[in-house]
């Protein structure tokens, strides 16, 4: 498995695999060839028909700027290895093609070029890719897991989660002080205040959960606004972590010491879906998505209260577990209805599933790495009408209403 540093990355939204990641492919490729006159881009599959919707084109014409770029929409069109894929060429003063370049947005903002080719900064960092060899190697050498992590990556590991954490403390504030609509045609008012001021009337407990809910509300919003959050794992699902590990900091005074721990931990978790299986909306729904954030979000806050690694497993188990089959079908290609709402309720059933798992001895008989196996499984099996192309559910109900 690669750095934790591919797996929590710091952008723009809307969507880490629709702007991220073609704004990083068209970086890449503008630098490759500055000689080029203007750009062709085309967008296949799922890239192209929500493309609008996630402001694909956009982050494309800000990675090739100042170039003019001419775009080509083959939303019916998927390339064998990928949903996501994208042809850029580079055309000459003359008209003629300098060169083209195939690549994939294969999730959380990440590159391919095909089947073992993903572009990384990193090599391989872990040895293990199994949340059963992990722990089973923590119980060997007295470990916990967020140790497994440094053991890995290094000191300097905690330098960049500190600029995580960061990150994400700044996007639930700004999501907290806004106000207005969302951009887009849904024209949809931002919440998070508004549950922020109305979760204060609330007795503990229900106020704990109005909290909650608007710390995921407010980085959904920044996200949906195309402001500055961390995939984690994706831009999508970026509102549950941050709304979870806010909410125990603010709450329960953990240390950031303690709170960069959790993240090292959620993001193991992240890390073992991504390489075996997907966090990518567009090749296996939302349960790549907001699924696997709830799991990284349960182990983080299990670790907090004193789980056990067996205790944190799991949690991360029944996080992901609950979202399994959840389909992404985004309203007008929008990273708002349903996934708005999706990571507000995500956040709190992440509180549940830990709470559930602490109060358990850890055993139970389905695995989080079988889990693993039957989300990508799943993800096969759904249909592409409820991968991230909104030609099916939600958005295409919504679409037959003439709203």
């Amino acid at each position: 498995m690669k750095s934790l540093k591919e797996l929590f990355r710091i952008g723009k939204g809307p969507s880490s695999s629709h702007t991220m990641g073609p704004y990083n492919a068209a970086k890449i490729f503008s630098s490759r060839h500055p000689e080029a006159d203007r750009f062709e881009v085309t967008l296949y599959g799922s890239l192209a028909s929500t493309g609008k919707g996630h402001m694909t084109d956009i982050a494309i014409i800000e990675g090739l700027y100042p170039k003019k770029v001419d775009f080509i929409w083959k939303g019916e069109v998927f390339l064998p290895y990928h949903s996501n894929g994208m042809t850029f060429k580079a055309i000459a003063l003359d008209g003629g093609v300098i060169d083209e370049w195939t690549a994939y947005s294969i999730g959380g903002g990440a590159l391919s070029e095909g089947p073992g080719k993903e572009l990384s900064s990193y090599g391989e960092v872990y040895p293990l890719n199994t949340l059963t060899d992990i722990i089973t190697w923590c119980d060997d050498n007295g470990c916990t897991l967020w140790e497994y992590v440094e053991k890995c990556e290094g000191q300097e590991i905690w330098d960049y989660l500190q600029e995580v954490w960061e990150v994400m403390k700044a996007s639930v504030e700004r999501g907290l002080e806004a106000e207005g609509r969302l951009p887009g045609p849904l024209n949809l008012p931002r919440k998070a205040f508004n549950y922020y001021i109305k979760a204060q009337g609330y007795q503990v407990n229900l106020r704990s959960r109005g909290l909650v809910f608007s710390y995921a509300l407010a980085v959904s919003e920044e996200n949906a606004s195309g402001g500055i959050v961390v995939a984690a794992p994706t831009c999508g699902s970026s509102g549950v972590i941050p709304a979870v590990l806010y909410h125990l900091w603010k709450g329960h005074s953990f240390t950031d010491a303690k709170i960069l721990r959790a993240l090292a931990t959620a993001g193991l978790v992240g890390n073992v879906v991504k390489q075996n299986a997907s966090i990518s909306g567009a090749e296996v729904g939302c349960q790549g998505e907001v699924g696997v954030a709830c799991a990284m979000a349960s182990a983080a806050s299990c670790q907090l209260f004193g789980g056990s690694p067996y205790q944190i497993e799991y949690a991360a188990e029944m996080g992901l577990e609950h979202h399994l089959g959840m389909t992404c079908d985004p309203v007008c290609g929008l990273v708002q209805i349903p996934c708005i709402e999706r990571n507000a309720f995500a956040a709190t059933r992440a509180l549940d599933s830990e709470i559930y798992a602490v109060f358990s001895d850890g055993r139970h008989r389905i695995s989080f790495d079988h889990v693993v196996e039957v989300m990508k499984q799943t993800g096969k099996d759904l249909p592409s009408l409820y991968k991230e192309t909104s030609a099916g559910g939600l958005a295409l109900n919504y679409g037959k209403r003439g709203q």
